[in-house]
């Protein structure tokens, strides 16, 4: 089937590429593949029958893909509720959480009903959140319509919002009942998103699969330009997020590593204030990661070759890799490492960062040492 016929009202579906997450009563399945939301109705009757849903998604999400979706819950005869919230980061706060449960009360959804959060990061986190703690846990299904969402975000139970201190600070996990990816909607992204949601994708590789990061490489014009790549790249990046979350559940030891990135990166958006036309999520994740390959050659542990194959791939797909390519800079040393500081991974103090000894060979380093990482930092930002 392709992207166009997808995306066309049909009840005629591809069959899938199924992803298990296997965490026993919590375990749901991840679906890939084109024109799942035309499906959605058939497939929610027949995995929660009786049940009713709160579609919770956002303004932007709503224009390309709500009547898809409500059309398809309602061709299945399922009742449901709609809930349009603004888009953007700004969305992940304690008024906007607010607003979404008094809008799940008010339409009297009971525990074993469900919510859908249908659209990006953004969306999933708050709405998986909501789930978490309304009637003390309500099932919820996630619908992502972004990459970095369908190969992140969307799976492994992370939920939460922002607070002025820092990102996704406050939050529980909750597993979603159900995961549908539907690759056709990836078509509506503009090109700034979808190589944002690929830093992420590339992240699987780095973590400790060198194979199909070479594999990316050689592949990425066919993810980018929505060929058989696509579905094998949201695929393999599912897989090994399901691993990790089957053994690191609640990220106690081994799921750090998806963090790769993510500790400079997360410091980025807090100096930049979620300014999302300054810096969205991915681009923080593209110069975190560029910067953890270079920091731990820094360290001695990583090979400069190493560090300046990773950077050419993210620059050759588009993404920034220095932290002069976010506009309008991102203040001084001093100012990131207090971002950093507020990292979840911090333990007592001392800071844990995701470094490498080359492609795919990355490990959780504990107590990093302050100082160096801020010299590093301030050598980074004199260029």
């Amino acid at each position: 089937m392709s992207s166009t016929e997808a995306t066309t009202a049909t009840t005629t579906v591809a069959a899938p590429t199924v992803v298990p997450v296997a965490l026993g009563k919590r375990g749901y399945d991840i679906l890939i593949g084109p024109g799942l939301i035309d499906g959605a109705g058939e497939e929610l009757a027949r995995r929660f029958p009786g049940s009713r849903y709160a579609i919770i998604t956002d303004e932007t999400v709503a224009e390309h893909h709500l009547d898809r979706l409500t059309g398809s819950m309602t061709d299945a005869g399922l009742d449901f509720t709609t809930v349009e919230l603004t888009a953007g980061e700004g969305s992940k706060s304690f008024p906007v959480f607010e607003s979404a449960i008094d809008c799940v009360l008010s339409a009297r959804l009971e525990r074993g009903d469900l919510l859908i959060a249908l659209g990006g990061g953004v969306i999933g986190d708050l709405v998986g959140f909501v789930a978490g703690v309304v009637r003390r846990g309500m099932r919820f299904v996630q619908m992502p319509t972004t990459l970095l969402a369908q190969v992140d975000s969307s799976v492994g139970g992370k939920t939460g919002i922002n607070t002025r201190h820092g990102k996704n600070l406050v939050g529980v996990f909750h597993q979603p009942s159900l995961v549908l990816a539907d690759t056709s909607a990836l078509d509506t992204l503009a090109p700034r998103d979808f190589r944002a949601g690929y830093a992420e994708v590339a992240k699987y590789g780095l973590i400790d699969d060198p194979a199909f990061f070479a594999w990316l490489e050689a592949n990425w014009r066919d993810v980018f330009s929505g060929g058989p790549g696509r579905i094998e790249a949201i695929a393999t990046a599912c897989r090994a997020k399901a691993h990790v979350v089957k053994i690191d559940e609640k990220e106690t030891g081994p799921r750090a590593l998806l963090n790769l990135g993510h500790t400079f990166g997360h410091a980025l958006e807090a100096v930049t204030h979620y300014d999302g036309t300054r810096l969205v999520h991915g681009e923080g994740v593209a110069i975190g990661m560029a910067l953890a390959h270079e920091f731990s050659v820094h360290m001695n542990l990583c090979s400069p070759d190493d560090a300046a194959r990773v950077k050419a791939h993210l620059e050759a797909v588009g993404l920034p890799t220095r932290l002069q390519d976010v506009p309008g800079g991102v203040g001084t040393a001093e100012e990131l490492m207090q971002a950093i500081y507020q990292d979840k991974k911090v333990k007592r103090g001392r800071l844990t960062f995701i470094l490498t000894r080359g492609v795919g060979k990355s490990f959780i380093a504990d107590d990093v040492a302050p100082d160096v990482v801020k010299a590093f930092l301030g050598e980074k930002l004199r260029g």
